[in-house]
């Protein structure tokens, strides 16, 4: 079997279809660029209580099942990979939500979205998950229409190109965060494996805050409060929790490449709001599209072979 047909052991068909899985959670995560837009808050209090009220959810799970590990070994190198991966994350959040704080919504999106490319190399380099021709080309494809849809804004001045800059780090983060994911998922069950990562990162983002001078912990508004609590339930646990779940059954880089439906849903919600109301261009509706077509390029067909790949998340 090549490469890309293996995702995983052979066991029961998964609880969730992971095709599914994947379309809510890019549906989830496509409301975190607006939603912040809603809020004050200095970047790292955003992703501190994204990640802190995410761990309180999971805390509940766990609690109610009275089981962490489920039965599986976890060694030494698999805890230190997994926060690790945590670490990776709280950069990335922080990183996203500060380049929204600099630049578009759209700008901030479509560099996050180079992340399959990063993470595609990386499972060729380290997790033996090579794409087929097919999904290279998709990839390409949907980072281009990405590209179509942020082209011309990255002349926007100083803090613009700090924005750019803060988003692409972020891409870069997240693919070393979901290469990770990849190959721990394949050993720990879904909430054992976000319990571990969402946990580092949370307490990494606290000690952030805390160290912070100019970023307090608490002492926000009611509006801000709100705001945490959606971005920790939706794009947070519904959103990223999805793409993890999936990613017991798909290679990191087609999960990945699920994902860049995000500029397309967020720069739609961010027209739609009228408390934002960012029209879009023509061009972004070029470039969505562009996306489209390459995720459908990347990742039609490649469910049914994945359908009991993989033993069900308990």
């Amino acid at each position: 079997m090549s490469p890309e047909a293996k995702s995983g052991e052979t066991g029961t068909k998964p609880v969730v279809p992971p095709g599914l899985a994947l379309f809510g959670a890019v549906t989830a995560v496509s409301l975190a660029g607006p939603l912040v837009r809603f809020s004050g808050a200095p970047a790292l209090a955003i992703a501190g209580w994204r990640l802190l009220f995410s761990v309180a959810f999971i805390g509940i799970v766990l609690l109610v099942r009275g089981s962490f590990l489920k039965g599986a070994r976890i060694t030494r190198k698999d805890w230190a990979l997994g926060i690790l991966a945590g670490l990776l994350l709280a950069g990335h959040f922080w990183a996203w939500v500060a380049s929204i704080q600099f630049t578009t919504i759209a700008n901030s999106a479509v560099l996050v979205s180079t992340q399959p490319l990063f993470v595609a190399a990386l499972s060729v380099m380290f997790l033996g998950e090579r794409p087929a021709r097919r999904q290279w080309v998709g990839i390409l494809v949907a980072i281009l229409g990405a590209f179509v849809i942020g082209y011309g804004a990255f002349g926007l001045g100083g803090e613009a190109l700090l924005g750019d800059a803060l988003a692409l780090s972020a891409a870069v983060m997240a693919a070393g965060y979901f290469s990770i994911g990849r190959s721990l998922r394949k050993k720990l069950d879904l909430w054992a494996y976000i319990g571990i990562v969402y946990g580092a990162a949370g307490g990494l983002l606290l000690v952030a805050v805390l160290v912070s001078p100019g970023v307090p912990l608490t002492g926000y508004p009611a509006q801000d409060w709100w705001v945490f609590l959606a971005l920790a339930a939706g794009p947070m646990m519904l959103g990223h929790t999805g793409i993890n779940y999936a990613l017991r059954y798909f290679p990191a880089y087609l999960a990945n490449l699920a994902s860049l439906g995000e500029p397309v849903g967020a720069t739609l919600i961010a027209w739609a709001l009228p408390a934002i109301g960012e029209v879009p261009p023509p061009q972004t509706l070029l470039g969505g599209f562009l996306i489209l077509v390459g995720i459908a390029l990347g990742t039609l067909g490649f469910g049914s072979q994945t359908e009991a790949t993989a033993g069900p998340d308990p």
